[in-house]
């Protein structure tokens, strides 16, 4: 598999990427908020990566980062297909792949977006380091 960041010289003269990019001419927008203890906890450092397969073999990452003290990262803008009126009865979106990392856990997301939306993902854990040394009783 080629994995591509967005600033690779080379992606941009790949005609796969040229294509995908002229199918996805539109903004969508992700936010992610990562918790732990069923939102009570916002969870700091998670390391998220964002990418799409553009076909079988060809993977490009859109974002690579952690996130806040908020437990967040917000409004990724990302392609997404623009919405018009010959899709909007069965709307196109594009899938990104959002894989988060703490402490050694690992899940994997898959969202859709399209132009114009925000959509929020919640990645809900429990990291071992909140559950670590915590005793039950005296």
């Amino acid at each position: 598999m080629n994995t591509y960041n967005l600033n690779d010289t080379e992606l941009k003269n790949l005609l796969e990427y040229q294509e995908f990019m002229k199918n996805n001419e539109g903004v969508g927008m992700l936010s992610i908020r990562a918790y732990g203890a069923s939102e009570a906890v916002p969870i700091e450092g998670m390391n998220i990566e964002v990418s799409t397969m553009i076909d079988e073999d060809t993977k490009i990452i859109f974002f690579n980062g952690t996130t806040d003290s908020s437990g967040m990262i917000e409004r990724l803008r990302l392609p997404a297909p623009i919405l018009g009126s010959d899709n909007l009865i069965a709307p196109k979106w594009t899938v990104y792949n959002i894989k988060a990392n703490y402490d050694g856990e690992e899940e994997n997301f898959k969202v859709n977006l399209y132009d114009g939306i925000c959509v929020q993902q919640i990645i809900n854990i429990v990291p071992n380091t909140l559950v670590r040394g915590f005793k039950y009783g005296n």
